[in-house]
């Protein structure tokens, strides 16, 4: 009986590669990273690639429109942290992307991406931590916001890709607990808003942890931060830096 001809390896990594499909890869065990498809490589760029000049220059809208030092610290924070994420998420995919060859900078620029989250989520709540009035206790928010950023910061250098539940659970924490100081704001303006904006990272959460259940699930979780940025970053500017919205801010 004839033996069976050896396949070359190259030839069954071309068959291989050629039955992937092209908009998701297979999912992937929790310890390790999906590796997403050439689609969706270029979906993650260009999903917060685009938000980049937005950002940046809606952030120099709020600085032009400070009337006093707090305003403008407050708009220096809240551009950086905005811009800084849509900057550091593209650098990083393009990385992962086209340089695949640089394991250790795209690592270092995945921790990296996953850091600014934290100071992204710390930095939206500037404004209104810093320029409405608090409750007594809801004061202190403005300084454990910023330990909460550092703590996660910590946490992603140490502990990177280990536990990527807890890390979910951390964001989510931070997301919704400096939240509660808006119950002891005289001044409510903006309230839906900031609901709304919070409603679509709660949403956009879904696809963050759908990567080969959902084709280009990452991209779509890029959409829904910048819709939620979006609706946050008009919140900010009608109620708290418009000409004219001088009336809905009170002492500091």
């Amino acid at each position: 009986m004839d033996k069976p001809c050896p396949v070359p390896g190259s030839l069954l990594q071309g068959s291989w590669s050629k039955a992937e499909p092209r908009f998701m890869n297979h999912r992937v065990p929790s310890n390790r990273r999906y590796q997403p498809t050439e689609y969706e490589h270029a979906a993650n760029c260009a999903t917060h690639a685009f938000w980049i000049l937005p950002s940046i220059l809606g952030s120099s809208i709020l600085y032009i429109l400070s009337d006093d030092q707090w305003e403008t610290i407050s708009a220096w924070i809240y551009g950086f942290g905005l811009s800084s994420l849509f900057i550091v998420s593209t650098i990083f995919h393009t990385i992962s992307w086209k340089k695949r060859h640089l394991r250790t900078m795209e690592h270092c620029l995945h921790m990296f991406d996953r850091m600014v989250i934290y100071f992204f989520i710390a930095a939206s709540y500037a404004p209104w931590l810093n320029l409405r009035e608090l409750g007594p206790w809801a004061s202190h928010m403005r300084w454990i916001i910023w330990i909460m950023a550092s703590i996660g910061t910590v946490y992603v250098f140490f502990f990177h890709e280990r536990y990527k539940l807890v890390e979910l659970v951390c964001y989510v924490i931070m997301g919704f607990f400096p939240a509660l100081v808006i119950l002891s704001m005289p001044n409510r303006d903006g309230l839906p808003e900031l609901v709304a904006g919070g409603l679509s990272y709660c949403l956009g959460m879904v696809f963050f942890k759908s990567d080969g259940r959902i084709p280009f699930a990452h991209a779509i979780w890029h959409l829904f931060v910048a819709i939620g940025a979006g609706i946050h970053y008009y919140a900010i500017w009608r109620y708290l830096y418009r000409p004219g919205a001088l009336e809905t801010k009170t002492s500091r």
